[in-house]
């Protein structure tokens, strides 16, 4: 896997993806940037969540549940000097479906933070990340 990460101006860059995709960092105002696009660590938690949450729906999918909405809320803290890692990742899922049983969310959310998320499992080797979820009836 490759990207490329081009400098655009103050400290805004344009990350180039493998695939042909592209994504806007930036700063804050008070560090030059002018608010453009995310911060290179959020688009880290970002990343995690996006590999978290298609683990999940496919996990569910495959095992034929009726899924209808999922949305994850990552909570994250970071140390308060340099270098400002991660100290801390709270996940909550919110999966919405049509009798959804919860023992296989719970197993889907399990699954993926234990075997299929590359980006949380690898980030699960330096910071403690923790899961819980609520499933929703859909109407």
């Amino acid at each position: 896997m490759k990207v490329r990460i081009k400098w655009v101006e103050e400290v805004s860059f344009l990350a180039q993806s493998e695939s042909g995709h592209a994504v806007l960092m930036d700063g804050p105002p008070e560090g030059g940037g002018r608010n453009l696009g995310p911060r290179p660590m959020e688009m880290l938690l970002m990343g995690m969540a996006g590999c978290s949450s298609y683990d999940v729906i496919h996990i569910l999918k495959k095992g034929r549940a009726d899924v209808r909405d999922c949305v994850l809320e990552v909570d994250a803290e970071r140390a308060a000097t340099d270098p400002k890692v991660f100290t801390k990742i709270h996940l909550h899922f919110i999966v919405t479906g049509k009798a959804l049983k919860t023992e296989a969310v719970e197993r889907a959310i399990k699954l993926s933070a234990e075997k299929y998320c590359s980006a949380s499992i690898m980030l699960g080797q330096v910071v403690p990340i923790t899961h819980d979820f609520s499933v929703l009836e859909a109407n």
